[in-house]
């Protein structure tokens, strides 16, 4: 039987849950690289899944602590809405995947893990990448370090607030 170490996950599954929400950034931008931010616009922001699915799994999110659409103003929800365009064109530029999941769970009952304060999930997808290892070994294969995803995506994003703001 071959053994695959993800030790990264343990921390999720066992680790402390932080009592403040983690998609309250400070305003302060020193923390980004450490919090896999790669790009904040006025009212929305990019950020990696610290634990995810997928290489290349991104959620937008807005700034305000808020827990479904309906409480968003218009303006935050057009950046989420050209964030998500954003990100799929940069998403294709740079991962090149086959397809993308983009989905939204309001509330805990639909599926999420911080319910308090919406974001968007988005899972590059390749065709075979949910290979035997996910559907029988219950095992998902990160190919590559969340750092080196996030080096290899930041440089894309460094127009992200002139074309999600204009």
């Amino acid at each position: 039987m071959d053994v695959l170490w993800a030790p990264w996950r343990m921390d999720y599954i066992l680790g402390p849950k932080p009592d403040a929400c983690v998609f309250c950034l400070p305003e302060t931008r020193e923390t980004d690289r450490e919090r896999l931010v790669l790009a904040r616009g006025r009212h929305s922001f990019v950020i990696m899944n610290k634990f995810p699915y997928n290489s290349g799994h991104l959620m937008v999110t807005p700034f305000r602590h808020a827990s479904c659409l309906t409480q968003l103003t218009p303006e935050e929800n057009l950046e989420l809405t050209r964030g998500l365009t954003t990100c799929t064109r940069i998403i294709h530029a740079c991962m090149r995947p086959q397809g993308i999941n983009i989905g939204l769970n309001l509330g805990e009952a639909a599926g999420s893990g911080i319910a308090a304060h919406l974001h968007y999930q988005m899972v590059p997808r390749w065709n075979g990448d949910s290979s035997f290892m996910a559907v029988f070994g219950e095992t998902r294969v990160m190919p590559e370090l969340l750092a080196a995803t996030y080096d290899r995506l930041v440089p894309f994003f460094s127009e992200y607030l002139a074309t999600v703001t204009s």
